[in-house]
């Protein structure tokens, strides 16, 4: 039987945090590109890092849209809000 870390290949360099952001509902390339940094930088120096855009809860739906085309974000004209939150934060 295949570990559960096997599905995401080897060049993930920290597993355990790669599996913990993928429990959380990351994306699998998210959470690939926060393990490695964490690996390559020390998880305490990657957790001072960080947007500073806000909630997505509290921009609005046209700001939203925007950010999604800016991502190219497939299906974005006929989503709602919340679907275009989650659309944003698998990305």
């Amino acid at each position: 039987m295949a570990k559960a870390d096997d599905d995401h290949g080897s060049s993930v360099k920290d597993d355990e945090l790669y599996e913990k952001i993928r429990d959380e509902g990351g994306s699998k390339e998210k959470a690939a590109r926060i393990a490695n940094a964490a690996a390559n930088q020390g998880r305490s120096q990657v957790g001072r890092k960080g947007g500073k855009s806000g909630d997505y809860e509290d921009w609005t739906v046209e700001e939203l849209h925007d950010r999604a085309a800016e991502l190219d974000v497939e299906g974005r004209s006929s989503m709602t809000k919340d679907e275009l939150i989650e659309a944003l934060r698998d990305r």
